[in-house]
């Protein structure tokens, strides 16, 4: 079976995205966070820390609340339709390198979590998505064994970022900032 970019994996081998491929489509340069989901050491902790990078870009950039809860939204939006497409490309759900869904996920904690809370706080926020989106308790894994789609592979993510919100909020309630 040749290979070609619609149909990336045959029955002899599994494609490993590179560069040169991300870069042929807009949807897979989004998809694989602009090049953070080819680092195949741990491409989901490499596309958090390439979302809290561009949110803190976005987040100095643009101070409305509204703007930034809207940027959330349509990235959870194009999200989906990107997760899916690259689902269908790549013949594979939820391919490690798809990071899109840890940014926006990311970009939800950063943007609930006050913006004045530290580096340190944000710090801490990272390690604690890391770990739900990594462990996946249920719901989580629930979510992500049940929507074999775009639409799953955002939710799941988002309510990693739920869970990590809780013990955020519960964190400063006991700490303080």
């Amino acid at each position: 079976m040749q290979q070609d970019n619609q149909h990336i994996e045959t029955s002899e081998t599994v494609f490993t995205p590179s560069f040169s491929w991300m870069k042929q489509s807009i949807i897979r340069c989004i998809g694989f966070g602009f090049g953070a989901g080819l680092i195949k050491k741990a491409p989901g902790t490499w596309g958090t820390l390439c979302g809290w990078l561009l949110w803190t870009i976005i987040s100095y950039v643009i101070s409305n609340d509204f703007i930034l809860a809207l940027i959330i939204c349509i990235g959870f939006a194009v999200g989906i339709y990107v997760c899916q497409r690259l689902q269908l490309d790549m013949q594979e759900h939820d391919h490690g390198g798809i990071v899109w869904d840890e940014i926006i996920a990311f970009w939800l904690v950063l943007f609930v979590m006050a913006p004045q809370l530290s580096f340190a706080w944000q710090l801490f926020a990272f390690v604690v998505f890391r770990f739900f989106d990594i462990v996946k308790p249920w719901p989580i894994s629930y979510v992500d064994a049940k929507y074999q789609n775009g639409f799953g592979v955002m939710w799941d993510d988002i309510v990693a970022a739920i869970y990590s919100l809780f013990i955020i909020a519960i964190a400063v309630r006991i700490i303080g900032v």
